[in-house]
């Protein structure tokens, strides 16, 4: 700080946390008593919405909202697109009189009719068919999105054609939530736990991101267009020194988190932790674990509250998942568990032997679910920045496998091999210290090289991109894991049919599906080249590009399994899959076509410009004796060349790219990948080879050394 200056004040974040959410706390004080009980009860799912409440819930509604100074409403919604669309209407209107009034009615907070035309469908519906409706969700409360000049209540919705097909993540969301919650209930009951109201699945995301300076970063059009560079060699200080991950922050980037966490506590989004990531101007955010359909709404109001935060500090926020080459990428690890109506972690261990067995029954069954149907997950993550961030850079690898740990592994071992005893040990690490206390050991090491790891309470999944929308990988995991239970229940439940004590059926269940579930365990580094080995043993890899993978929503059991749990259609998914192939191809050609625009705008006139100069600097060092030395003959020589390969490589890509135009949409991902891809990577590695011999006047973009760095 400079003398004299002064920190400015600003409100503490639990004064204003949830000012701008219409949650519980706004319900009880403005709703009538009964209709605060069924909204509540609906919202808990204990019972199902009363219709005649939603002209009170409106009214109290829109008077907080306006009181908060909003004056448009819009309902919210997630469109298959995996971003966030909505549709303001303002609150004023008037009377029959030419008076103005707010009106905001009961019909307005349950249903809205956006035009749906627009939207990705999957070729289930036409252009002209443009009617679409958006519905109230009252599992995840409404809150307000301020501007200069006034604010917008968001009401969160799902959004459905016309025939009632969803054309929004949501919809399946929830689906998912509906079949994996039910089940849970299930097995509780069979066990004895009779007093449950409730099971919610709960979710925490880790969003990571990186930070440049705005002016430098716009300069780059594949930054402005993709959202990652194309072109760029590494800098001399990339992560070498590893002195980056949580380090001091830096106070450009703590002036922006600390406004992001101001605004998103308005929102009533709990921001738990920040911190330095491994690369230079990479970092992290952690939001608190919640449940899992208002985890995933957090997680799209984080990532637009970011995006708008940015702008304001003169910053380009990037979300993509390899934005730098060489550098590690960006992920969206999602945390998950079960809780029950009681506030227990269904995933936690316990010294108790009975809870021991639930805990193990709920595990045993998700890794069951895991290995049944690994590739609706590996499609979940299958997006164009998870072509180059994953298997490298502490990104897991494509194929999809489960870590336990040592201690979980233990237990399932013991009671494979017939002991019900299952052992439970805690572990303290003494430092050997006297002034500081012994360290509780968790009962396993992290394996960040796994897709899939249990980490004490809860698994993790660190294959998702920073850039997805929560939705997809939670639905496909809450998917999985009730396909699971399904298969878990039928076994279990006939044993205590049969009369045999729940405990005892319970283990035996976990014994028989721990079996059943071995391939897709794996405890060790799932880098090594023998893994890979392995894996194509075990029949694991399902596929080994991302069209592949994105194929792997319509294998036949998975489709089945959707089906049957209530949560997909075959049609529905078929649609879905049609979708993520075309976004796949799209931002693929966007790439292609930006990459061929650099070359020919960029990059071929500064390899002209740094020719000239050598050739006015060799004319000279000649005039001085040094016609011998050969360097600048060599160095002429490598830049001419260089520019003659990239426009042979160039040209080569725009034939590939008119060749796609005709092609049908698998054929046209496959061969992007096949041709396209491979050509790219020639003429990056061309453009990088080049890019240490231009003067700093002849760069035609910043470099990553001047992009990597964040001044004060």
């Amino acid at each position: 700080m400079t003398e004299g200056s002064t920190f400015r004040e600003f409100p503490k974040m639990k004064d204003i946390y949830g000012s701008l959410v219409f949650d519980r706390r706004e319900m009880k004080q403005r709703l009538p008593e009964d209709v605060y009980e069924n909204l509540i009860g609906a919202i808990e799912g204990r019972q199902k919405l009363d219709s005649g409440i939603a002209d009170t819930v409106a009214l109290a509604m829109k008077d907080w909202a306006v009181s908060k100074g909003a004056d448009h409403w819009a309902h919210w919604f997630h469109p298959l697109s995996e971003k966030t669309a909505e549709k303001h209407t303002a609150f004023l209107t008037s009377d029959e009189n030419g008076n103005p009034l707010n009106s905001f009615r009961g019909k307005d907070l349950v249903q809205s009719e956006p035009d749906a035309s627009s939207f990705p469908s999957g070729g289930t519906r036409s252009t002209f068919e443009a009617r679409g409706y958006s519905a109230w969700d009252p599992t995840s409360p409404a809150f307000i999105v301020k501007s200069r000049k006034g604010g917008t209540l968001c009401i969160p919705s799902v959004f459905i054609a016309y025939d009632g097909s969803p054309l929004d993540m949501k919809t399946y969301l929830l689906r998912s939530m509906q079949a994996v919650e039910s089940r849970a209930m299930k097995i509780l009951k069979i066990f004895g736990n009779r007093g449950i109201r409730y099971v919610h699945a709960t979710v925490g995301g880790e969003q990571e991101f990186f930070l440049l300076d705005r002016p430098k970063a716009q300069k780059r059009t594949d930054i402005r267009f993709c959202g990652r560079t194309l072109i760029g060699s590494r800098p001399p200080r990339d992560q070498k020194m590893e002195d980056h991950y949580l380090g001091a922050i830096q106070p450009r980037v703590l002036a922006y988190m600390e406004d992001v966490q101001r605004d998103l506590a308005r929102l009533g989004v709990d921001l738990e932790t920040r911190h330095n990531e491994a690369a230079r101007c990479q970092f992290e955010f952690a939001p608190q674990f919640t449940e899992a359909n208002l985890a995933c709404d957090q997680n799209q109001i984080i990532m637009e509250t970011m995006r708008k935060m940015a702008r304001q500090h003169e910053l380009r926020l990037l979300f993509n998942e390899k934005p730098f080459n060489g550098l590690n990428g960006s992920g969206k690890h999602i945390n998950f568990s079960l809780q029950d109506s009681e506030g227990r972690n269904l995933l936690r261990p316990s010294a108790n032997h009975r809870k021991n067995v639930i805990f193990l029954s709920f595990l045993s069954a998700f890794v069951l679910g895991v290995s049944k149907y690994s590739g609706l997950l590996q499609a979940s993550v299958s997006t164009p920045g998870n072509m180059y961030r994953l298997g490298g850079n502490e990104a897991p690898p494509y194929i999809i496998s489960v870590y336990l740990g040592d201690a979980v592994t233990a237990m399932l071992n013991t009671i494979e091999n017939g002991d019900d005893s299952i052992p439970q040990e805690k572990l303290t690490l003494d430092l050997g210290l006297s002034k500081l206390p012994d360290i509780i050991a968790f009962d396993s090491d992290r394996n960040r090289t796994s897709p899939l790891a249990f980490t004490g309470n809860k698994f993790e999944f660190r294959a998702p991109g920073a850039s997805q929308a929560m939705a997809v990988p939670v639905t496909s995991l809450f998917s999985v894991w009730a396909a699971g239970l399904e298969e878990f229940i039928g076994y279990f439940e006939k044993r205590v049919e049969k009369g045999e004590d729940p405990i005892d059926a319970a283990i035996k269940t976990i014994r028989k599906v721990s079996e059943m579930s071995r391939t897709i365990r794996f405890e060790g580094d799932a880098y090594a080249e023998g893994w890979h080995e392995e894996a194509e043993k075990r029949g694991l890899i399902k596929a080994r590009t991302i069209p592949e993978g994105i194929d792997l929503l319509t294998e036949p059991k998975t489709l089945a399994m959707l089906e049957s749990l209530g949560i997909f259609t075959r049609k529905e998914m078929e649609a879905f899959h049609t979708i993520k192939l075309e976004s796949f191809i799209n931002n693929m050609e966007i790439e292609m076509s930006v990459l061929n625009d650099m070359i020919w705008e960029g990059v071929l006139p500064a390899i002209s410009r740094q020719i000239i100069l050598e050739r006015d600097s060799f004319a000279a060092a000649k005039d001085a004796g040094l016609e011998k030395d050969e360097r600048w003959r060599k160095l002429i020589l490598k830049l001419a060349k260089a520019k003659t390969d990239l426009m042979e490589a160039t040209e080569k890509l725009v034939k590939v790219h008119e060749k796609m135009a005709a092609m049908s949409t698998g054929d046209h991902a496959r061969t992007i990948v096949d041709e396209a891809v491979p050509l790219m990577a020639d003429i990056r590695k061309i453009a990088d080879s080049v890019e240490p011999f231009l003067s700093s006047d002849n760069m035609p973009y910043p470099n990553y050394r001047d992009l990597l760095s964040l001044s004060a």
